[in-house]
């Protein structure tokens, strides 16, 4: 699905943030047994300490759950569990197997580098994407392999001069996404032109069209297509242009042809997209929906292959938000819009195995919980509700569900979801102990509207000092675990850490989100003071020791804070926008920008504009990778924040501020050493203005 503000200040969508469970860590109801750990050769070991949270190496140690596939029959469940390497410099990626009655998982796959994007196929085959060298390549693209049902090794199914970025396989047909140079006729013309151009060292694109980049990567020359294997790769979208940047796309049950997202161009140099039908025996191509009031995406085919459930998310303006529902379309029919009555904006779709419900999740308070909803009447049930949120939701016979569910309290792990609701955990991985407890408070706006958050508590008697951490988005809401965004290493430090939901903040309604619409600077940071001032009212929080900071969207907060109150001590900002009359230009999608904001919003929510007031020291965090959030917001704050700030630098060029800048890194920071540095540079900075203690920066900074 095209990317929103929803999804586009913090990256891909299922990378949301990091949610809590009201209950402490003392208490997991429905967790069952502790899983085993499911880490082993090729991954470090976990050093034992008072927690995980208490040692950055460890930390970063710790073995992570992502993705879960399920066999046709329901039988088999796999999920990707990744580690760090024994060089504690990249993670690697491997296959697990779950046993769906709760027994011990194990381990089935082992190359190298890792295998990720598991799929079964209707024969029970296990398929996954993984790099594996050879004698003429040591560093070659993903291709496909497939680990038979019946057992052998894995065997190579396709591999492909730009690699494997997705694969779909359902009704004996399997389905994937790749690349080829326009002009190339075949993949062995691609392989060709890929190979002159490297000898060649050219790496220039003549564009034609916008966008030019994505995330944190040039596009172009290269164009995405979808093949068919068989005897050979069989290109099934020809000439397909730009059409397929967003690699969303269903097989229909009986394998006869595929629903996919299919972009086209609009007025404003914009993308909207649409639903295709591609016929796999002819590859004729047809379209299914197109919706010139809204961005359509996430379609699912139901077990009939009559229907397909897809999201609507409606052409936002600077005057309203956009509205996501679930819809359905009968194939040759008109689309329903099911769900224009439900205050809640559908985040995936799945179908139930006999077609019956469409089962989707959605933010809530918080937390995600999984709903049912029917394709005729577009009544909403709720399926399982508690203080998780459930992703990667799978549909198995009987009425079965099988997906990964966090909190606040617990990373992500498998569970199975029985019919009647009751929520069982599959052993996986050991969930880590907390130093800390977890609450919930709430207050009031200004208007009269609640708003609640998250705050973590660490171990210890007596008042913490408080560190107001503020969410990306900013339609998003602090809902579930994230390992690159973690409280918990905070809490090992000794702060109270708050994780709010303000305004334009998911979970809570149209209206909340519609009430900051806009208006960026104004009712998001009156709740973010509400809260706060909420938390600092609590006698286990130390008022006069304040800290606040924030990523993406929550890094312009941070900036917008700066400029308008000195009650923090010290102001993180990481990948933040600063200066927004140049940013919309220069964002990789500037025309989401174009539709939200008018040029006299821009300057009413620019943090830039108030630089004279800021007071407080700051630590600017940015990766030169970052498309979405250029470089060049942070080098003009920077800039700023030394020569116009109401703290400059002195005369001697001396200066209370900090600029981490990463250049291999993009939006996020993700190699584990870069990771581990952001954590020690921000934890010395916040000491140093928070707590009075001087602590040296990472020796390998030099």
């Amino acid at each position: 699905m095209s990317s929103t503000l929803s999804t586009w200040w913090v990256g891909a969508a299922t990378v949301a943030a990091p949610k809590p469970g009201r209950r402490g860590p003392e208490a997991r109801p429905g967790f069952g047994p502790e899983p085993r750990p499911c880490y082993e050769e090729g991954m470090a070991a976990v050093p034992v300490s008072a927690t995980p949270f208490d040692d950055l190496d460890e930390f970063l140690a710790l073995p992570r759950v992502s993705g879960v596939a399920v066999s046709p029959d329901g039988t088999r469940v796999v999920t990707t569990v990744v580690g760090l390497d024994d060089s504690r410099t990249e993670f690697v990626s491997a296959l697990w197997e779950l046993d769906t009655d709760g027994g011990p998982a194990r381990r089935i796959t082992h190359g190298p580098a890792g295998e990720s994007s598991p799929e079964f196929t209707a024969a029970g085959d296990l398929l996954f994407l993984a790099a594996r060298p050879t004698a003429d390549d040591d560093k070659p693209p993903k291709s496909l392999w497939s680990l038979p049902a019946a057992g052998g090794e894995a065997f190579e199914v396709a591999r492909l001069p730009a690699g494997v970025d997705a694969v779909v396989s359902s009704g004996g047909t399997t389905v994937f996404a790749s690349s080829m140079l326009p002009s190339a006729t075949d993949l062995g013309a691609d392989e060709k032109l890929r190979r002159a151009r490297k000898d060649a060292k050219v790496s220039a694109v003549l564009h034609t069209g916008y966008p030019v980049r994505a995330w944190d990567h040039d596009l172009g020359p290269a164009q995405t297509h979808l093949f068919a294997v068989g005897d050979a790769p069989r290109d099934i979208t020809p000439a397909p242009g730009e059409a397929l940047r967003d690699t969303s796309f269903d097989v229909s049950p009986d394998g006869d042809f595929v629903i996919a997202v299919w972009g086209v161009p609009a007025p404003g140099a914009a993308v909207r997209s649409t639903l295709v039908r591609i016929d796999l025996g002819t590859g004729e191509r047809t379209t299914v929906v197109d919706d010139a009031g809204a961005d359509v995406g996430t379609p699912a085919i139901s077990p009939d292959g009559q229907t397909v459930a897809y999201i609507r998310e409606t052409i936002s303006s600077p005057q309203r938000a956009p509205r996501i529902t679930l819809c359905v379309v009968r194939l040759g029919g008109e689309p329903t819009e099911l769900t224009l009555d439900w205050d809640r904006w559908p985040t995936s779709v799945a179908w139930s195995a006999d077609g019956s419900s469409v089962i989707v999740t959605a933010d809530d308070n918080g937390r995600g919980p999984v709903y049912a909803v029917d394709p005729g009447s577009g009544a909403v049930r709720t399926i399982v509700s508690d203080d998780f949120t459930y992703s990667d939701v799978r549909s198995a016979p009987g009425g079965v569900l099988f997906a990964l569910r966090s909190s606040y309290a617990t990373p992500a792990h498998p569970v199975r979801i029985d019919a009647d609701g009751a929520v069982h955990s599959l052993e996986c991985v050991a969930l880590p102990e907390l130093p800390g407890t977890l609450t919930e408070i709430s207050t009031v706006a200004d208007d009269g509207r609640p708003v609640r958050a998250w705050m973590v508590l660490p171990r210890g008697e007596g008042p913490a000092p408080l560190l107001l951490w503020i969410h990306g988005g900013p339609l998003a809401s602090w809902n579930a675990w994230h390992w690159r965004w973690n409280p918990w290493l905070m809490a090992a430090q000794g702060y109270a850490v708050l994780l709010p939901d303000p305004a334009l903040s998911t979970g809570y309604g149209q209206d909340f989100i519609q009430s900051g619409w806009g208006a960026w600077g104004f009712a998001p940071y009156t709740d973010l003071m509400a809260i706060t001032d909420a938390a600092c009212a609590d006698p286990r929080i130390d008022e006069t020791r304040t800290a606040a900071m924030g990523g993406s969207f929550g890094g312009y907060m941070a900036n917008w804070i700066a400029g308008h109150t000195d009650r923090f001590a010290a102001i993180v900002t990481h990948a933040s926008l600063w200066a927004l009359d140049q940013f919309g230009a220069t964002t990789d999608g500037g025309y989401w920008w174009a539709r939200e904001m008018t040029p006299e919003m821009t300057s009413a929510n620019s943090p830039h504009l108030f630089v004279s007031d800021i007071n407080t020291p700051m630590l600017v965090i940015h990766g030169d990778k970052d498309y979405r959030v250029p470089i060049g917001e942070a080098l003009r704050l920077w800039y700023e924040l030394l020569s116009r700030s109401a703290l400059p630098a002195a005369a001697d060029g001396t200066t209370v501020h900090r600029f981490l800048y990463y250049p291999s890194e993009n939006h996020w920071v993700q190699r584990p050493q870069h990771a581990k540095i952001w954590y020690q540079v921000v934890q010395a900075f916040l000491a140093r203005h928070v707590l009075g203690q001087d602590i040296e920066a990472p020796e390998l900074l030099g």
